[in-house]
C-alpha cells in the first residue's frame, strides 16, 4: 500500500499530533553555539527532557494501527496481526533516536530513505519478523507515511530554516576555497587568452576612437576628434536580399531597401560594402571595432588591406595583429582559438586600395579563412568600381552600398563636427548657408565634403570663401591629390597621373555632360572623349590606352563614378558643373553659356564661369545677362556678383540696380511674383535688418512660396523673421506652417514667435502632436475631424486658451472636454454640425460665441456672459428671446443665412445693450414689425447689411425705417450694381461707409461717393 493510499485511511488528523508528541520543543535562534543537534537530542523519549518511555509510544503506535483496521472499506491486513504491526511500527519510530543525523540531514534525505533507514535500525530487534505480505506491505507504508510527517515537521520548527541557510553558506564557502586552490595550483586553458583580450579590447577602443579627415590642411581645422561624439550612422541601401543558397528565383523581383549601415553585420554574417570616396567606409570600421571591443561582444580584427599587402603574402590569422601594426603580442595558438569558437569580427578595409593584380589573391585568402572558420563575422569595404557586382556571392557575401547623406544627416554631422571642434558659435551660421545655397547643399552629401565644409567655414570665422570656386578647388585638390597621398597610398594600378592632368580629363567629360543636358554618360562615350584627349597628355599618362585611363579616374579620383555597368557619372552634380564651367571659359565658351541663360539647368554653371572668368570677360558675361530683361535671369546675374572677386564697379551697380526693383518685394503680389524665379531667389532674399514691415511681409511671403519646392532653405529664410513685431509678418509666419516639416518648423519657428493677438492653426494630427510640445499659445484655429477629448489633450497648459475657433469637425458631438479650456472668452463653431448641449459651458466665462451651424441650440439661453453672438442657421420658435440668452448683455449680434426664417427680428428689441447689428444674406422679407424692432434699440450705431439684402430683398429696405443713432455703415459683397440711395436716405446720421467687394466683382468706390455725402467712404477689396 503506497502512503498515499494510506493516507486514506490514515488521515493527517491522526498522524500529526504523534508525531509531534515523538519530539521536544525547540527554541529560538538557529543553534549555532552548541554542538550540532542530532536527532536523539530532539526525540521526547530519551534524554534530559524525556516525556514518553518505549511503552507510551508504542500504544500511541498501536492507536494508529488500530484505528487504519476500523477505517471504512477492506482492512489493509488480518486482525490478528494487530499486535505484531503495533510493535514493529514503534520499533521503527523508536529508531529515530539511534541515528546519527540532525534534522537538516533528515531532510535532505527525504521520506522514503529515512524510513529505510529506520526499517534497517529495527531489523536488527528482530521487528516485523514472520508478518504476512500485507502485514509487511502495510508497515513500510505506514513507516513511509510516518516518515513524512516526521520531516514536515522538522521544516516548521522555527530553527530550521536558519539552521538550513547557515549550512547551505559554510558548504559554499567550503566550496569556494576549494575550487580557489585549484585554480592556484592548476591555473585555467584561457586565463592568459581572457587577460590578453582585456588589454587588446582596451587597445583597439583608444587606437580607433578617433575620426580623422585626410587632405585637409588649414589653421584652426582640426584633423582628428572623439569618433564617439563625431559618428554618424549612415544608411545603406541593399538591391534585393541577402545571398542564400537555395538555388536561383528568377522570378522574384529585387527590392531595394535602406537600413542603418552599422546594424547590418546584426542580422547578416558577411557584407561586402561599396561606398565612393569620403562616403564613411573606414568610418563605419572603426565604429564597428570599437563598439565591439567596448561591448565585449566580439574580438575585433582591423585589417586595412593597403597595409596588409605591403608585407606580401596576406597574414593567416596568427599573423593578424602584427600585420596590422598591433604591439601586443598574443598567447600562443590565441587567434585559432577565438575564431574556431565564432568570436571575431573581422573587419577588412579598403579592397579598392590594392593593385587590381592582388584582388584575386585576396578573395582566395578570405575564401580560405571563411572555410575554415566559417561562425564569425565578415565586413569587407570597396569603391564601387573596384570589383565586379557578386565579386563574393559564392561565399555568401551580401552586397550593400552606402547612401548618400540626406539634409537631417548633414545636419546632425554639422552639429557634431562643431560640438568635438568646440566651436559651437559657427553652427547656425553654416546650417543657414547649406539650407539656402543649393549647390552646396548638393556637395555636402558624405561626411568627407561635410567635414571639409565645416573646416573652411570654421576657419574663416563663420564665413564660407567669398566665392564659392576656392571651396572647390580644395575640395578637388583634397580628393584627387592629397587624401591618399596623407593616407600612405603608394602606387595601385594603372596610369599614375597628378592633379592637373585629371582635372583635365574630368574637365572634358563634364563639359560633354553639361552640352547635352545630361547628368551621366555612356561609358564608352566617356572613353571616346579620354582617347581624343590622350595625345595632349601623352607625357603624363604614358602609354596607357583611354580605358585605363578612364579606370584609374573611376576608381581613385573620388570624383567620376560608375553607377551602372556601363554609365559614368559625377559623384557631384556641382562638380560637373563646375568643371564644364572652367573648360568653357578656358575654351572660350561664353556665348555657349549665355545662349542657356533663360534655362534653369545652366545657373550653377554660369555663376562657377563667372567665377573662373576673366575681369573683361565678367563684364561681359553679366551685362549679356541683364539684356535679358527676365527677373529670373536679372537675379542669376546678382547671384554672379558673389563669385566676382574682381570686377568694374560701373557693372557691378548696374546689376544691383537692376535687382533692387525685384529685392526686397515690396507687396505680396511682388512677392510671389518673384518666388517663380525658384530656390535661386533665397540666397538672395535680405532681411529683416534694414527693411520696412512691409518689405519684410513681403521677403516671408516670396520665402513661404518657395517653400513648397524647397522647404529647408526657405525655413533658413524665415528662421531670420521669427523675432519680428509686425503682425502681418507674424501671420504669414504662423499661417505658412503647413508647407514645412510639421515638428522642425514648430520648433525652429513657430515656438519663437511673439503670440500677441496671434492665432495657431492646427489642421493635421502632426500638428496637434506638436502643439503639445510648444509654450503655451492662447489662441488657436483646430480644423478637421478631431475628437474634442484629443484637443484638450494637445495643449500642454489648456487653462491659458482664451480663445478657439474650431471648423469642419463632425466629431465634435458633446461639448464637455472643452470645459477644460477653463479661461475660454472666445469659441466659434463652423461646420461641426453635430455639437450640442450648450448649456454645459455655462461655467466658462465665454463673452464671444460664434456658431455655424450646430446640432441643436436649446443650450443657448443660459450662457448669460455673452457679448458677441453670430448665428448662420435657422432658429428655432416665434422669438428671438425664445432662443438668444435674455441676461446677456449683447454688444454685437450676426444673424446669416436662414436665421430669421421663422423667427424674423421679433424680440430683438430686449437686448438694449446692442451697438452692432449684422445681417447676412437673409433669406425672408424684413417686415415693418422686424425694423421696429431695429429702431426700439437705443444704443444701436452700427449696421451691417449684406448687399444680398439689397439685390434680393429690396422691399426689405423700403420698410426700413428712419435710423438716426446709426453713423456708421457696412456692405459687404457687392457687385458694384446695388442701388443704395434708399439706405443713405435712411440713414442720416452716417459718418462712415465701407464697401467690400464680392469676389470676382469690381467697381470704383467713386460710384457710391455722391449717396453718402456726408460719410467718409471706403472700399475693402477682397
Amino acid at each position: 500500500m503506497e502512503p498515499a493510499v494510506l493516507g486514506g485511511k490514515l488521515a493527517s488528523s491522526a498522524v500529526a499530533p504523534l508525531v509531534k508528541k515523538l519530539f521536544v520543543a525547540d527554541g529560538p535562534g538557529a543553534g549555532l553555539v552548541d554542538r550540532p543537534v542530532r536527532l536523539a537530542r530532539l526525540v521526547s523519549f530519551r534524554g534530559e527532557q524525556r516525556r514518553l518511555g518505549a511503552a507510551e509510544v508504542r500504544k500511541l503506535a498501536g492507536h494508529l494501527v488500530g484505528a487504519s483496521l476500523d477505517s471504512r472499506g477492506e482492512t489493509p491486513f488480518p486482525r490478528d496481526e494487530e499486535t505484531a504491526v503495533a510493535d514493529a511500527l514503534a520499533a521503527r519510530l523508536l529508531a529515530l533516536g539511534d541515528l546519527d543525523m540532525d534534522d537538516v540531514q533528515a531532510v535532505r534525505l527525504g521520506h522514503r530513505e529515512l524510513a529505510a533507514r529506520l526499517r534497517r535500525e529495527a531489523s536488527g530487534a528482530g521487528a516485523g519478523a514472520g508478518l504476512s505480505a500485507d502485514a509487511g506491505h502495510f508497515l513500510d507504508s505506514a513507516t513511509e507515511w510516518a516518515c513524512l510527517h516526521v520531516l514536515e515537521f522538522f521544516t516548521r520548527r522555527s530553527t530550521f530554516v536558519a539552521r538550513t541557510l547557515v549550512a547551505q553558506t559554510r558548504g559554499q564557502a567550503e566550496l569556494i576555497a576549494k575550487v580557489d586552490e585549484l585554480i592556484t595550483r592548476v591555473p585555467r586553458p584561457d586565463a592568459r587568452d581572457t587577460a590578453f583580450e582585456r588589454r587588446y579590447r582596451s587597445y583597439v577602443a583608444d587606437r580607433h576612437n578617433h575620426l580623422t579627415i585626410y587632405g585637409i590642411d588649414l589653421r584652426d581645422a582640426p584633423d582628428r576628434w572623439p569618433l564617439e561624439v563625431a559618428y554618424l550612422t549612415l544608411e545603406a541601401t541593399a538591391d534585393g536580399e541577402p545571398h542564400r543558397d537555395t538555388g536561383p528565383d528568377e522570378d522574384a523581383p529585387a527590392r531595394a531597401r535602406r537600413l542603418p549601415a552599422d546594424e547590418t553585420l546584426d542580422s547578416e554574417p558577411r557584407v561586402l560594402l561599396r561606398g565612393d570616396a569620403g562616403s564613411g567606409k573606414t568610418t563605419l570600421v572603426q565604429w564597428l571595432a570599437v563598439t565591439a571591443a567596448r561591448e565585449g561582444t566580439r574580438i575585433p580584427y582591423v585589417l586595412p588591406l593597403r597595409t596588409l599587402i605591403r608585407t606580401g603574402q596576406l597574414p593567416s590569422p596568427a599573423g593578424f595583429l602584427s600585420a596590422a601594426g598591433c604591439p601586443l603580442p598574443p598567447p600562443e595558438g590565441w587567434a585559432e582559438r577565438v575564431l574556431t569558437a565564432g568570436r571575431a569580427l573581422v573587419l577588412v578595409d579598403g579592397l579598392d586600395e590594392i593593385p587590381s593584380a592582388d584582388r584575386h589573391a585576396t578573395r582566395e585568402w578570405l575564401s580560405a579563412l571563411i572555410h575554415a572558420y566559417p561562425d564569425n563575422r565578415w565586413l569587407l569595404t570597396t569603391r564601387p568600381t573596384a570589383v565586379r557586382a557578386d565579386w563574393l556571392s559564392r561565399e555568401g557575401f551580401w552586397e550593400l552600398s552606402l547612401a548618400a547623406m540626406d539634409r537631417p544627416e548633414v545636419a546632425t554631422f554639422v552639429h557634431r563636427w562643431h560640438k568635438a571642434a568646440c566651436a559651437a558659435e559657427y553652427e547656425g551660421r553654416l546650417l543657414d548657408s547649406l539650407r539656402t545655397k543649393r549647390d552646396l547643399s548638393r556637395l555636402v552629401t558624405n561626411p568627407l565634403m561635410c567635414g571639409l565644409v565645416c573646416a573652411l567655414h570654421r576657419e574663416r570665422r563663420g564665413y564660407l570663401p567669398t566665392g564659392r570656386k576656392e571651396l572647390y578647388d580644395a575640395a578637388l585638390t583634397m580628393l584627387l591629390a592629397r587624401r591618399d597621398r596623407e593616407r600612405g597610398m603608394g602606387a595601385v594600378e594603372g596610369p599614375q597621373m597628378d592633379e592637373e592632368t585629371q582635372l583635365e580629363l574630368l574637365k572634358r567629360v563634364a563639359y560633354a555632360m553639361v552640352l547635352s543636358d545630361r547628368t551621366e554618360m555612356a561609358l564608352e562615350a566617356a572613353e571616346r572623349i579620354v582617347e581624343r584627349a590622350l595625345p595632349a597628355l601623352a607625357p603624363a599618362v604614358g602609354r596607357d590606352d583611354a580605358q585605363a585611363v578612364l579606370q584609374a579616374l573611376l576608381l581613385r579620383s573620388g570624383v567620376l563614378r560608375r553607377p551602372a555597368e556601363d554609365v559614368v557619372d559625377f559623384v557631384h552634380r556641382t562638380f560637373q558643373d563646375y568643371l564644364a564651367a572652367r573648360y568653357a571659359v578656358e575654351e572660350g565658351h561664353l556665348d555657349v553659356l549665355i545662349g542657356h541663360a533663360d534655362d534653369s539647368r545652366w545657373e550653377d554653371v554660369i555663376r562657377m564661369a563667372v567665377a573662373h572668368a576673366r575681369p573683361r570677360e565678367r563684364v561681359w558675361m553679366l551685362r549679356q545677362l541683364l539684356s535679358f530683361g527676365s527677373p529670373r535671369v536679372t537675379l542669376l546675374a546678382l547671384a554672379c556678383l558673389e563669385h566676382a572677386t574682381a570686377l568694374d564697379p560701373a557693372v557691378r551697380t548696374e546689376v544691383g540696380e537692376q535687382a533692387a526693383e525685384l529685392i526686397p518685394p515690396r507687396t505680396p503680389e511682388a512677392a510671389r511674383g518673384l518666388a517663380a524665379a525658384g530656390p535661386l531667389v533665397l540666397e538672395l532674399l535680405p532681411g529683416p535688418e534694414g527693411l520696412t514691415a512691409q518689405e519684410a511681409l513681403g521677403v516671408t511671403v516670396t520665402a513661404s512660396v518657395v517653400g513648397r519646392a524647397e522647404p529647408d532653405g526657405a525655413m533658413a529664410v524665415l528662421r531670420r523673421f521669427r523675432d519680428h513685431p509686425d503682425l502681418d509678418v507674424r501671420r504669414q509666419l504662423a499661417g505658412t506652417w503647413h508647407r514645412f516639416d510639421t515638428a522642425a518648423y514648430a520648433t525652429e519657428i513657430l515656438d519663437h514667435l511673439d503670440r500677441t493677438d496671434l492665432f495657431l492653426d492646427c489642421e493635421s494630427p502632426a500638428q496637434l502632436a506638436a502643439l503639445a510640445g510648444m509654450g503655451p499659445w492662447a489662441e488657436l484655429r483646430v480644423s478637421g475631424p478631431h475628437r474634442p477629448e484629443d484637443i484638450v489633450a494637445s495643449v500642454p497648459q489648456p487653462e491659458t486658451v482664451t480663445s478657439l475657433h474650431l471648423s469642419g469637425n463632425p466629431l465634435l458631438a458633446e461639448v464637455d472636454p472643452l470645459l477644460g479650456f477653463s479661461s475660454l472668452n472666445r469659441l466659434s463653431h463652423h461646420a461641426s454640425p453635430n455639437a450640442r448641449g450648450l448649456e454645459r459651458l455655462s461655467p466658462l466665462p465665454l463673452t464671444e460665441l460664434v456658431l455655424d451651424p450646430v446640432a441643436d441650440l436649446t443650450g443657448l439661453r443660459s450662457l448669460s456672459r455673452l457679448t458677441v453672438l453670430s448665428l448662420n442657421q435657422e432658429l428655432p420658435g416665434a422669438d428671438l428671446t425664445g432662443t438668444l440668452p435674455p441676461e446677456a448683455p449683447l454688444d454685437f449680434l450676426f444673424l446669416g443665412r436662414h436665421s430669421t426664417d421663422a423667427t424674423g427680428l421679433r424680440g430683438l428689441g430686449h437686448w438694449k445693450t446692442l451697438s452692432t447689428l449684422s445681417l447676412g444674406p437673409l433669406t425672408t422679407e424684413l417686415t415693418a414689425a422686424d425694423w421696429r424692432e431695429v429702431a426700439a434699440l437705443p444704443a444701436l450705431t452700427h449696421l451691417y447689411l449684406n448687399a444680398a439684402i439689397i439685390r434680393d430683398l429690396p422691399a426689405s429696405i423700403g420698410r426700413m425705417p428712419e435710423l438716426p443713432g446709426v453713423h456708421t455703415l457696412a456692405v459687404p459683397a457687392m457687385e458694384g450694381s446695388e442701388h443704395l440711395a434708399a439706405l443713405a436716405a435712411r440713414l442720416p446720421g452716417l459718418s462712415s461707409v465701407t464697401l467690400w467687394n464680392r469676389h470676382g466683382y469690381s467697381f470704383p468706390v467713386s460710384d457710391f461717393q455722391s449717396f453718402f455725402p456726408g460719410a467718409d467712404v471706403t472700399l475693402e477689396q477682397r
